[in-house]
């Protein structure tokens, strides 16, 4: 194969969350030159390969029900000299997709993996909220017990980015609403697609929209985070000499109370020193 990889190994390559025309030249000459596409669904590929008027060579599945018994099919085929392209219905591999195994297989094995990046829902959703864009979390698709939903949900330092489905998205906002019902939340639903929606309201008025209008599609939901929690400077100089007594060191210590007290790390630090 001439491109991306002159010998064997594995391509991983993003495609469209939803718009056909958002894929980059990059991945359609991978698509075209590649000697095997490994497929989440081939039905799925099919459509993006016709829009662009691709004949791929070969085209197999490559789901979670097959994924390890095909890593080793496939990567027998690499060893010989095949370039494998892999593709999941949407965005890229292995983020909340198959593919892990394959790639760890194909590096264990020290053959070469290129990644070739392009649309993602993730970003597009962080983006497209409105919140702090420069630290946040992906936590994949959100867990289903409640114990599990709090823990996620509660107090996150960071902008919060999960996925969701349509059918469980009024509970989950019922849920974040009872815990923190002012919470700023974005549900972005059919990114790129013909009737993407982004609504931005407070945990609780999105509860409420939610619980008498079910959501249709794929939902990205992005949580602002959470504010700094507010209390009096000596608490938070108590704080950090307790951490300072128990070993921390004095300067990363007061960073971490700043971060959860909202009291300056500087103002803990010289405090700490005015008592020494």
């Amino acid at each position: 194969m001439k491109g991306e990889l002159a010998g064997g190994g594995l391509l991983v390559c993003a495609t469209p969350i939803g718009n056909l025309e958002d894929v980059t030249l990059r991945v359609l000459g991978a698509l075209r030159e590649a000697d095997i596409l490994a497929c989440e669904d081939t039905r799925h590929t099919r459509v993006l390969l016709e829009r662009h008027q691709i004949h791929a060579r070969e085209l197999v599945s490559f789901h979670e029900h097959n994924e390890r018994a095909r890593t080793a099919q496939l990567l027998e085929r690499m060893r010989s000299g095949a370039v494998v392209a892999l593709v999941s219905d949407a965005g890229t591999p292995l983020i909340s997709d198959p593919g892990y195994e394959l790639v760890r297989a194909a590096l264990d094995a020290q053959l070469e993996v290129r990644v070739l990046p392009g649309p993602s829902s993730v970003t597009a959703a962080l983006v497209a909220s409105g919140h702090t864009a420069q630290s946040f979390c992906f936590a994949g698709f959100l867990p289903r017990k409640r114990a599990e939903l709090e823990r996620v949900l509660a107090s996150s330092p960071q902008t919060l980015v999960a996925l969701e489905s349509p059918r469980r998205l009024a509970q989950t906002l019922l849920v974040l609403s009872e815990l923190e019902p002012s919470r700023q939340v974005a549900v972005c639903r059919e990114l790129t697609k013909l009737h993407e929606e982004v609504r931005r309201a407070t945990a609780a008025q999105l509860a409420a929209h939610y619980r008498e209008h079910t959501p249709r599609g794929e939902v990205v939901l992005v949580i602002a985070q959470a504010p700094a929690a507010s209390r009096e400077p000596a608490d938070a100089l108590a704080a950090l000499r307790a951490l300072v007594d128990a070993g921390a060191r004095p300067r990363p210590a007061a960073g971490v109370l700043a971060k959860l007290t909202g009291v300056s790390a500087n103002e803990l630090y010289d405090g700490l020193l005015g008592e020494s």
